[in-house]
């Protein structure tokens, strides 16, 4: 059974919160919208895809859980550098 990433709040990105309100509402699908918005999005902030769910750069299975069906269990998974289990476990 899957669990919600508390680094993220299950949402997959970190520092959400530094995309203006009204940017972030007018976005319907936040994970394609959000990475396409870092991308853009040249001047200082900090909006990075979750290093808790991802390798920083492309999720393990579905942004903002852990232990899906779709990751490897255990050592052998995704999570192998610490142990099988996520940071946020």
């Amino acid at each position: 059974m899957a669990i919600t990433c508390t680094r993220c709040e299950g949402t997959g990105f970190l520092n959400l919160c530094q995309i203006p309100d009204a940017e972030r509402a007018a976005m319907n699908d936040l994970i394609a919208e959000v990475a396409k918005w870092i991308k853009a999005h040249t001047e200082p902030h900090d909006v990075t895809i979750c290093d808790c769910c991802s390798d920083g750069e492309n999720w393990y299975g579905t942004p903002g859980e852990h232990y899906n069906l779709s990751d490897r269990p255990g050592r052998d998974g995704p999570y192998e550098y610490n142990g099988g289990l996520c940071e946020c476990h």
